[in-house]
């Protein structure tokens, strides 16, 4: 897909198989429960654990093996990496990929040396503390719910443990080169990105898009890394647009025609301290100091989020 060239995607193609997620870097199905309510309206969604295993193609051949005959993925970050190397592994098998926060790029040494320290204090006890810096609250957009997600990251990390924060460290380290991957693709693909990601720069995404035959992009302003976390309802209605299309329309229900103001669940070290919650000063000022870059507002209309 060149820029400026769009390429038509047919619904039902992707309406006529099951839907599967993958969450990414120490998350797990919760991050996914605005989509599974909204999406599992149309097609049956299931919820790929990412297991402990040495190497990404490890976790994605031992998925396929429970997988669908045929189905669409859709995987965040990490997730994103395995849903390129079930699709590398199995084509036949994929109907569209949907990639979110992610890249088809393998660790550079510098980054897979910076997680070396990370793995040893997750080892000793200090899992939250590393979580803070490994997706920082700068990776996610400006505003008063930033707290909230980064609380709601370390909790799902306490939950899944040292031992899979060291699992999937490891993997990011050595994960393959999938650019040949998207490049032979001729499923249908989307790439959904947030403005505000510092992890995975929007020219980075940008690129991902551009390397597959029928994709698009789809840009969310109000979100960085974990756009699943920050904008559930903006992800949940591209999903919708994308699987089941638009002359389908959404569902009047809260989640979709409201958006939530406060994230679908709360952190526990939210509720140990509700004062933080309830004085977001800090991020406000924040969103004035962190505006978007001149690269982001110089793309054209047609690689932003719709409204």
């Amino acid at each position: 897909m060149k820029y400026g060239q769009m390429y038509m995607i047919e619904p039902a193609q992707l309406l006529a198989h099951p839907l599967v997620v993958v969450p990414g870097f120490m998350s797990d199905g919760r991050v996914w429960e605005p989509q599974i309510r909204l999406l599992s309206r149309h097609v049956p969604v299931t919820v790929a654990p990412v297991l402990n295993a040495d190497r990404v193609e490890d976790v994605a051949a031992s998925l396929l093996v429970h997988m669908p005959e045929k189905f669409t993925v859709v995987g965040a970050g990490l997730g994103g990496s395995i849903a390129m190397a079930m699709l590398q592994e199995a084509p036949d098998r994929i109907a569209g990929i949907c990639l979110i926060g992610s890249t088809p790029l393998p660790e550079t040494p510098a980054k897979a040396a910076e997680r070396e320290p990370w793995i040893i204090r997750a080892r000793s006890g200090r899992l939250r503390g590393v979580m803070e810096e490994v997706i920082p609250a700068s990776a996610l957009a400006p505003g008063p719910l930033r707290h909230q997600v980064m609380g709601q990251l370390a909790d799902m990390a306490e939950d899944l443990g040292a031992d899979v924060f060291v699992s999937q460290s490891r993997m990011l380290q050595r994960r393959s080169d999938q650019q040949a991957t998207l490049m032979r693709a001729d499923q249908p693909g989307l790439v959904i990105c947030g403005v505000h990601d510092q992890i995975i720069p929007v020219k980075r995404q940008l690129f991902t898009a551009e390397l597959m035959k029928n994709a698009r992009i789809e840009m969310i302003e109000d979100a960085g890394h974990l756009p699943l976390m920050e904008q559930p309802d903006r992800v949940s209605a591209i999903l919708h647009n994308w699987i089941v299309g638009e002359h389908a329309l959404l569902p009047k229900c809260e989640e979709t025609l409201d958006p939530l103001p406060e994230p679908v669940w709360t952190s526990r070290r939210s509720r140990r301290r509700p004062v933080a919650v309830e004085t977001p000063a800090v991020d406000s000022t924040a969103a004035t100091s962190e505006p978007v870059s001149e690269d982001v507002l110089q793309l054209t209309s047609e690689y932003r989020a719709s409204a």
